[in-house]
């Protein structure tokens, strides 16, 4: 059923060893595993050529400004973007963040975002509120999926600055209309920033066809290194953010009383550079382009459609989102009756390998609304097989079985293939006590010290 079986070989972390199961790794939503091509680009780097780009003249400096800006040339094939409008930052938190305080805003003005939006996208709004003065305001987006075109313009008719909207929702993987977003807010006088997190690594994205202004991504969602992101756009929407950041890199020249700025996109990259990461990036999007995203597309729609189909039967999931797996094909999120998604989450990787997310996927707000405490998220991709599938579903109804139904289970309120479009307030589901013993019974359970910072699913959510 799968269509790219060889791929997964190509990635370190799904290797079995002797005495190590490989586990079935279904969090890329939250960051994609590495392929081998992006270790090496890495590692030659600082092997090879472990110069600073654009600052000394010999041969280490030259070959690495060049391999530098030839990945940037390789984001602006990859994206359909300009190549002066393709800058290179941490990752999409940043570039959000470089938008949002780089323009010039006015008292009054407006953001409009949806009420699904990464805390990302909806943190720095709120502190422009406070310190700006700018207003907030939300598209709600229909439960069961879809979209409403003439909500849009009604909330684009009370004079809107900046649209800032996801392109594929990290919560329940649906995907927006961009195109049809970008045209009824140009024609309003609107930019539009999108955060295309969740869409890039999935699939083809031409901003020159959407005429986006402004496109955030980030390298660790899409086989890139951590530290690694985009802020792709108009290269004259680029030049009227006022930098974050100034200093070494972003300046042509400075006196003791003055400077003048490169244009973009230097001057927006300031300070010594990630090379290893933004290179290790490039070697990314270029096995991305080797695979073909209208494979990794097709490939994560058949994985999505078999697990929805397999959990469609279990009367205590309910599925996030859109009813049919194919709007929303790189996430499959459910929350289970009377199981804590933090108790399934261990669960499922003490007893079966699996890695899933648990919790509130960094969306607090929209949980909040609807008095939920969270719920499990599995994420597809490239390297992903049935067996993959197997062990989740096996997983899952394991779980069912070892803990019992409450006697009274309430509806989760989650748009899934029972309880869309029910209009309820969701309840906040009941703990099941003994979820976590459920997890200690496991057949295959493998000690681990207390979770701290880096496990902490539980505390951040």
């Amino acid at each position: 059923m799968t269509v790219l079986p060889a791929v997964r070989g190509q990635f370190p972390a799904l290797r079995e060893e002797a005495g190590r199961i490989a586990p079935a790794y279904l969090d890329s939503a939250c960051m994609s595993l590495t392929p081998e091509p992006v270790l090496e680009a890495m590692q030659e780097y600082y092997r090879d050529y472990p110069g600073c780009a654009g600052r000394s003249l010999h041969r280490f400096a030259e070959e690495v400004g060049s391999r530098y800006e030839s990945a940037r040339e390789a984001f602006s094939r990859f994206l359909q973007a300009p190549v002066d409008g393709v800058v290179f930052l941490r990752n999409a938190t940043e570039a959000i963040n470089l938008v949002a305080q780089g323009l010039d805003w006015k008292s009054g003005e407006r953001v409009l975002i949806s009420d699904q939006e990464h805390n990302s996208n909806l943190v720095v709004w709120q502190r422009l509120s406070q310190e700006r003065g700018i207003r907030i305001d939300v598209l709600p987006l229909p439960e069961g999926g879809g979209f409403d075109s003439q909500a849009l313009e009604a909330r684009l008719d009370r004079g809107v600055r900046l649209v800032s909207l996801f392109h594929t929702s990290n919560l329940d993987g649906r995907t927006l209309p961009a195109r049809e977003i970008v045209e009824l807010a140009h024609a309003r006088g609107a930019e539009v920033l999108l955060d295309g997190c969740q869409a890039a690594p999935h699939q083809s994205v031409n901003l020159e066809r959407l005429e986006v202004d402004y496109y955030a991504l980030s390298g660790h969602k899409m086989l890139g290194p951590t530290g690694t992101g985009v802020l792709a756009g108009r290269p004259e929407a680029l030049a009227s953010l006022r930098p974050l950041l100034v200093g070494g890199e972003t300046v042509e020249w400075t006196t003791l009383s003055d400077h003048k700025l490169k244009p973009v996109p230097h001057r927006l990259e300031a300070g010594l550079q990630n090379y290893a990461g933004v290179l290790g990036a490039h070697a990314a999007i270029t096995f991305l382009d080797h695979v073909g995203l209208e494979a990794v597309s097709e490939h994560d729609r058949a994985l999505n459609r078999r697990a929805s189909s397999a959990l469609a039967d279990e009367p205590r999931v309910h599925l996030l989102g859109p009813h049919d797996a194919a709007d929303r094909p790189s996430i499959l999120a459910f929350h289970i009756d009377g199981i804590d998604p933090h108790d399934a989450a261990l669960f499922l990787d003490a007893g079966h390998d699996v890695l899933v997310r648990s919790g509130r996927h960094c969306v607090h707000s929209w949980y909040d609304a609807r008095g939920l405490d969270g719920n499990v998220r599995a994420s597809f991709y490239l390297y992903n097989n049935d067996d993959d599938l197997d062990r989740l579903i096996a997983g899952v109804r394991e779980l069912l079985e070892r803990i019992p139904p409450q006697r009274q289970t309430r509806a989760s309120g989650t748009s899934g293939s029972r309880s869309a479009g029910s209009g309820r307030r969701a309840a906040s589901p009941p703990r099941a006590a003994g979820s976590r013993g459920a997890v200690a019974r496991s057949a295959r359970l493998r000690g681990r010290a207390a979770p701290g910072r880096g496990a902490s699913a539980i505390g951040s959510d």
